[in-house]
């Protein structure tokens, strides 16, 4: 199948995980790829184990921390300037976080969860969004879980961001 032929997605946290592995269905149906993503040497290797499949897939690939505005923006542009358009993103990058109880959960901890898995999920709606809206067509997924319906023990950071993600997906274009 050739559903993304010629489509451009931006994905995060494509150097592993989900990512990766969205990634690599994406480019089996012709998908054009940015991949962003902190860690450049797992963005090397999904790169790598695509093209060693799909020889002529285009992928670029960004390293690039979601949780600084600026390289958020800084990725969009680069992939606009690189393809011409993003047709879908996928808004994927995400930490889990230490493990510990709400009161021993920590201030700095609960801000690096928080500023990852949620503040990047909104920089990055806020910069493509921008995009698609210039284009007049696109598509966005966040990335939540379960934890973003319901609590998870000994995770608060993490279960604060998600639900927040899922808060702010409803609310997107309204």
């Amino acid at each position: 199948m050739n559903r993304f032929h010629e489509k451009v997605v931006l994905i995060t946290g494509g150097g592993s995980g989900l990512g990766a592995d969205a990634a690599k269905q994406l480019a089996s149906e012709g998908a054009k790829l940015s991949l962003a993503d902190l860690n450049k040497e797992g963005l090397e290797e999904t790169k790598k184990t695509i093209l060693k499949d799909f020889p002529d897939a285009a992928i670029h690939t960004i390293t690039a921390n979601v949780a600084h505005e600026e390289e958020v923006s800084s990725f969009v542009n680069e992939t606009v300037k690189t393809f011409g358009k993003i047709d879908a993103f996928f808004n994927n990058a995400g930490i889990e976080g230490k493990q510990n109880l709400t009161e021993d959960f920590g201030e700095e901890e609960f801000n690096r969860v928080v500023s990852i898995n949620l503040n990047g999920v909104f920089f990055g709606m806020m910069h493509v969004l921008k995009v698609m809206r210039k284009q007049g067509y696109g598509s966005i997924v966040n990335t939540a879980s379960v934890g973003g319906i319901r609590g998870v023990g000994n995770q608060s950071g993490y279960a604060a961001s998600k639900h927040g993600v899922v808060g702010l997906t409803r609310n997107s274009g309204k």
